[in-house]
């Protein structure tokens, strides 16, 4: 269903097709953090499926970097571990090089078959067992969310929804003390962030200093659970397996943060998504409204609709042909889940956002193969009974005004997002 007309956002996207349209592909620098912050990314992700799909950006504020643009191209990049790499000895996940020493290796940036000894520590959190019983809590936390929200009266979505629930989700699966639980969603932020005036944080320096102080907290609480018995919350795990319990300062900040970002992020922004999207298109909220066995297929959509991780980025090992193209030893590859999720030729209508599509579970927002977000079964469930609980209560939840983006080309998600509750 394509959505409501608005003016502002109308003369945006204009602009921004005018300009991807007159821009000559050479000069294309589809990872401009400044085109996600305004939301007008989408035309030069267009114009390089249909022209340029292998794209070679030679100059931008991160170095060199090919661009994947095209849904199966970004599949077979995904599953060939010979030759594209996540290593963070590479260089990681992000476009963003970051210097040997602050290097801090995760599951995520390792290639089997180290990776899949450490993803398997943390895997029986997820499991149906374990899903059962969150169902439980996280169902009377969005009550008690809910219920305590103003109404006829404009209030940040984001902090007061989005970042509580995710955040006392990601207390409840640490073990984290209940009353420091915004830490996470701070640490989560300055982790993913691009340091600069008016960010999150101004320097790298800065950033660093606050990364510390999630070693330092993480590490008291880490000894706590090194000498008591075995749980089942992520810290514990970690403490206790064989593939974790030995790992190195970096490969212990590097899973945390991992696990934190993926717990925040993913879930947060597509929350948060969830309400732009069905402001942008009303009959489908209509619909579901109508319909609220339609929930699972809105849960799909939201998330490829919003791709909350626009990006991961692999290293070339070898010299390789790609689709015409020459990718040489050390180049840095960017798969643009963000425009594999908008590809004509494999998703239909891939712009319209439709809450009843046939395949709704075809996107990439999750990643693809071995890397395939392991909390993803959490993350619908969540957002599942999140919207029962909202459908319950409210007749609709009205933007008010443009919501503000983040300043980032790997997480696209939201900072703030305004918000009014008719009663």
């Amino acid at each position: 269903m394509r959505r409501t007309p608005d003016p502002i956002r109308d003369s945006r996207d204009d602009s921004a097709r005018q300009r991807a349209l007159s821009l000559p592909l050479e000069e294309f620098d589809p990872g401009d953090p400044e085109l996600f912050r305004s939301d007008t990314h989408w035309p030069y992700f267009d114009r390089l499926r249909k022209e340029d799909p292998v794209h070679y950006t030679s100059d931008s504020m991160f170095g060199p970097y090919w661009s994947i643009t095209k849904y199966d191209d970004i599949i077979d990049v995904e599953t060939n571990h010979a030759v594209f790499s996540s290593a963070s000895a590479l260089g990681g996940i992000t476009l963003v090089d970051v210097t040997p020493d602050l290097r801090r290796e995760s599951f995520i940036s390792m290639d089997p078959p180290r990776h899949t000894a450490q993803r398997k520590t943390i895997a029986p959190v997820f499991t149906s067992t374990h899903l059962e019983r969150f169902a439980i809590g996280i169902r009377e936390r969005s009550v008690e969310c809910f219920d305590n929200l103003p109404t006829n009266e404009v209030f940040d979505w984001v902090d007061r929804v989005s970042i509580e629930l995710t955040t006392q989700m990601l207390a409840v699966l640490f073990d984290f003390p209940w009353e420091d639980r915004r830490k996470l969603t701070r640490w989560s932020d300055v982790a993913t962030t691009i340091p600069g005036p008016g960010g999150v944080v101004a320097t790298e320096d800065e950033r660093q200093a606050e990364l510390g102080e999630c070693v330092r907290y993480f590490s008291r609480l880490w000894e706590a659970r090194v000498n008591q018995p075995p749980k089942s919350d992520l810290l514990s795990l970690l403490a206790h397996s064989q593939g974790t319990r030995d790992v190195n300062p970096g490969n212990f900040l590097g899973n945390l943060l991992l696990l934190i970002v993926g717990g925040n992020e993913t879930t947060r922004n597509t929350l948060s998504g969830s309400i732009d999207a069905l402001n942008q298109h009303p009959a489908e909220f209509k619909k579901l409204r109508n319909n609220p066995a339609l929930i699972d297929g809105l849960v799909q959509e939201v998330i490829r609709w919003q791709t909350p991780v626009a990006h991961m980025r692999r290293t070339a090992l070898a010299d390789i042909g790609f689709r015409g193209k020459q990718i040489r030893k050390g180049d840095k590859v960017a798969m643009w889940y963000v425009s594999g999720n908008r590809d004509e030729d494999v998703i239909e209508k891939p712009y319209d956002f439709i809450i009843d599509r046939e395949r709704p579970r075809r996107h990439l927002s999750f990643g693809f193969g071995i890397h395939r977000c392991v909390g993803l079964r959490l993350a619908e469930l969540q957002l599942k009974i999140i919207w029962e609980e909202i459908l319950k209560r409210f007749e609709r939840i009205e933007m008010i005004g443009e919501p503000k983006r983040v300043y980032s080309n790997f997480i696209k998600g939201y900072e703030t997002l305004p918000v009014r509750i008719a009663r």
